[in-house]
Order: structure tokens, then sequence, then C-alpha cells
């Protein structure tokens, strides 16, 4: 009698070498369908309205830099003005801190002066140029040095505009002033009072023409192409990707004021887009204001880039070792991994690796829909590509199955709503921060909605409507 001794590890390899020889390896062709002529539409473009609030108080400051401390008749403390033959006169004037209030777009610079005034009188006779004096001068007098110095309210308004060329446009009016004391001097209790108000009157025409011309230098487009600039740049959005506002046109409405805080509404015209990678950046030279009419809030069409890896990965995972059985002949496969790619085609190729009496590959078509009913991603009317139907056909006939196709159409389903909620979450989080030491946002989206889909080779664009509001807030200008 003969005894063959078969070790464990020897009969293990032959097991392995009997079960491949006996399994198929299926790998089809990859699919080639051709191209259509679908394309995506232009994307329309949004309407994004943001008050601008700019804190006034560098504006405040620069006109209180440039309003004088203190006015004088042009020889004091030593020299005399002279008035119609008999009046002689000196007087100094101080100025209180500026009082700002704004209304519109009109600013009211407002202060409290005090004067002390030094004079005397004479007789003259005659008439216009020809007064001749018959007394010498009385004993200087004082107004103001003892009893206290005589007060004085001083103002100014202004009105602010902007051209279209940012440059602003300020006209200063100098307001009336208004004595609260009056000055009487001299033995003849004479009220200088509104010859002091005159000369005033005619120092503060001239610092308000100064103040005129300073704040008509201003120009305000170096801050509108920073924040141009800025929309410009990809802003990510944590791990949601990267949004590019790309702003096209640029309009703002009528300056409105209201005690230190200047509102303007900046309306811009955009084709944003959000992608999980940076877009190319690209520096434009910021337009000319193309009108100043209000709105608000924001309407905008954007298109949110989803590369296929992350599609493939959640079928992967929805799918990955699922076991279909085709009970009726006693077969079945495992499903290893799926991988969902474009082509220059509206349908998807869908890939599936798997294992199981047979194991290869078979490629499959679908079509993307966005059901908004559901808020899901749906790949419908998948259908085995016709090199996978041939080979089927010719070799593996019963892989050849609705089954795996049923299977296919109640997984290819992606809800979106946990991406939409945390994008709308990222983005209201990215509108509500501090940009840059004097730049801050606040706003929030309210609704966003899914309103296409398109299908490209490298790439699955949502097109989505999202509505809001936001404003922005400038507490320091650099002049």
């Amino acid at each position: 009698m003969l005894y063959l001794s078969i070790k464990p590890y020897t009969l293990f390899f032959v097991s392995v070498l009997f079960f491949t020889a006996c399994s198929k390896k299926i790998v089809p062709d990859k699919p080639v369908l051709g191209s259509s002529y679908f394309k995506m539409d232009s994307l329309p473009f949004s309407e994004i309205d943001i008050p601008l609030r700019i804190n006034l108080r560098p504006l405040y400051e620069m006109a209180d830099k440039n309003v004088q401390a203190v006015y004088h008749s042009p020889g004091w403390p030593n020299d005399f003005e002279v008035v119609n033959c008999d009046t002689r006169y000196m007087y100094r004037f101080k100025r209180g801190p500026l009082s700002i209030s704004a209304q519109a777009n009109t600013v009211n610079f407002n202060f409290t002066g005090s004067y002390i005034i030094a004079g005397a009188q004479r007789i003259c006779t005659g008439t216009g140029s020809n007064r001749v004096p018959v007394t010498p001068w009385s004993p200087t007098c004082t107004c103001g040095l003892n009893e206290g110095e005589r007060r004085v309210d001083i103002g100014y308004k202004a009105v602010l505009g902007l051209k279209d060329n940012y440059n602003v446009v300020v006209n200063v009016q100098p307001l009336e002033p208004r004595p609260l004391d009056k000055c009487t001097v001299c033995f003849w209790r004479h009220d200088i009072t509104p010859l002091v108000m005159d000369q005033l009157k005619i120092q503060l025409d001239e610092a308000g023409k100064e103040i005129s011309d300073s704040l008509n230098r201003v120009n305000l487009r170096p801050q509108f192409q920073q924040l141009w600039d800025m929309l410009n740049t990809n802003i990510p959005l944590f791990d949601m990707g990267y949004l590019q506002v790309n702003p096209g046109k640029l309009r703002l409405s009528t300056l409105y004021a209201r005690n230190d805080t200047l509102t303007i509404s900046v309306g811009i015209s955009a084709r944003p887009q959000i992608s999980f990678s940076p877009a190319p950046s690209y520096k434009t030279v910021v337009p000319l204001i193309s009108d100043f009419s209000e709105r608000k809030g924001f309407n905008l069409f954007v298109d949110a880039v989803m590369d296929y890896d992350s599609l493939s990965q959640l079928l992967t995972r929805q799918l990955y070792h699922k076991r279909i059985d085709m009970e009726k002949i006693g077969k079945y496969i495992i499903i290893e991994r799926c991988e969902i790619y474009g082509v220059h085609n509206e349908r998807l190729i869908i890939k599936i690796e798997f294992s199981g009496p047979d194991q290869g590959t078979m490629y499959l078509t679908g079509k993307p829909y966005f059901n908004r009913e559901k808020n899901h991603i749906e790949i419908r009317d998948i259908d085995y590509d016709i090199r996978t139907r041939d080979m089927l056909i010719r070799t593996a006939k019963w892989l050849f199955n609705r089954r795996i196709i049923n299977t296919l159409n109640h997984y290819s389903v992606f809800d979106i709503t946990a991406y939409t909620d945390s994008l709308m979450t990222k983005v209201n989080t990215q509108f509500n921060r501090q940009w840059q030491r004097s730049v801050s946002s606040s706003g929030a989206v309210n609704a966003m909605q899914v309103i296409g889909i398109y299908p490209f080779m490298d790439k699955l664009v949502l097109r989505c409507n999202i509505s809001g509001e936001l404003a922005i807030r400038v507490d320091a200008i650099d002049f």
C-alpha cells in the first residue's frame, strides 16, 4: 500500500490554483462615448448690495486739524486795526473742541469760542474816505480781560458727495457766528460785537476754503481697489473649499451720514464660484462707479465645483463589500471599489471593480440629476456600457443582470443636505469676521438652492442660488 504525505500549506496552494483556474478575469475595454453638444449656460450676473459703514472719526479729526485753534487781528497784540477813522481795535479768538453731527449727506461742525478785545474811540468829521480825526484816541479799554472772555458759537456745514472716479466732493459753508456775550468798550459803551463777528467771519470763510480744499483732495479709489482685490482672491471656506467672488461692475448709492457713521450702499455685479481647490486669482483695476442707486441684500448664482474623487469615495463607501446575489442562478458579486468620472458628454461613467465567482471590472453609464425636493444628487438611467455589454454576453452572460443595475440605482444617490447646510454655516462664519485691522463684516445666508447640475470631464458643477444680507464696516481710513 502506498501512502502520500501532503502538507497543509501544499493543500492550500493547490486550492488557490484550482479556484483561480476556474475563475474568469473580466476586463472590458474602457467606454468611448461620443462627444455631445452639451455645454453649461453662462453664469448669470449675481447682484450683491452691501451697506458699507465708514467711521467718520478720521474725517472729523482731519477737519479738526484744519480749523485753526486761535484767530486774531493782524497786529495782535501790538498794533490796532482802524475802522472808519473813529474806532480802533485788536482781538484774539480761541476756539473750543469741535462738536460734530451728521444727517443725510450733511455734516455740521460746531464749536464755542472765546475772545478778548482791546479798543479805543475818537471823534472824526467828514464822510467816507475823507473822514479826519478831531480828537485824540481815548484811553484803551478792554472787553473779556477782567470780566471773563466773551463767548461766541461758530460752525460749518459740509455737504458730502462722491464722484464716479471715487473723488470725495465736499462743499464747506461757514455758518453765521452767534455771539453769546456782548462786548462794549470805553466810555461811549460802544457795542463792537458786530464788528468782531464780521472780522471773524472773514477768517472763518478762509478756513472753510482750506477744509474744502483738503477734503476734496481725498480719493477713495485705493480703499475700493483694496476691497476689489480681496473679492478677486480665493476666500477659504474652511474644509469646504474656496470662494472667489469674481466682481464685474461696481455701483454706489448716495452718501448718508448719521452722527459719526457714513453709510454707502455698495453694489457689485459678479460671477462667484466655489471650488475645492483654489482657482487662479486675477488682479483687475476697480471700474468706475456705474450708478448710484440704493439696494439691499444679495442674490447670488454660484457654481460649486465638486471633483469626481469625492463622489467616487462616497459611492465606494456606500457599496464597499456589498454582495449582490442572483438567486435564480446561484451566483453573486462583491463590490470592491467604485469610480465615477466624466467624459465629453452629459453622461457619467461608473467603473465597478468586483470579486466573487468571477472577478474583474465593468463599466456603466448614467446621467446626473438633482432632486430638488429631496436635495439629492442622483445618477439616473444607469445601464451597461456597450463594450461591457458585448463582453458579458460573450463571456459571462449571467453578469448581464438587472439586479446589479437596480442595486446601483438604489445606492447612486447622494444627499447633499449636510454639504449645503455646512456650506451655509461656513459662509456665515466667513461673513461675520474681522478681515483686517479696521475692516469687519456681518451678515447671513438666508436660503441656498441648487438650480442646475453640469457634468464635465474633470469636475461636476452644481449651480446654486443663494440669497441673504451682508454689511461691511470700516473703522479707520488712511487719507
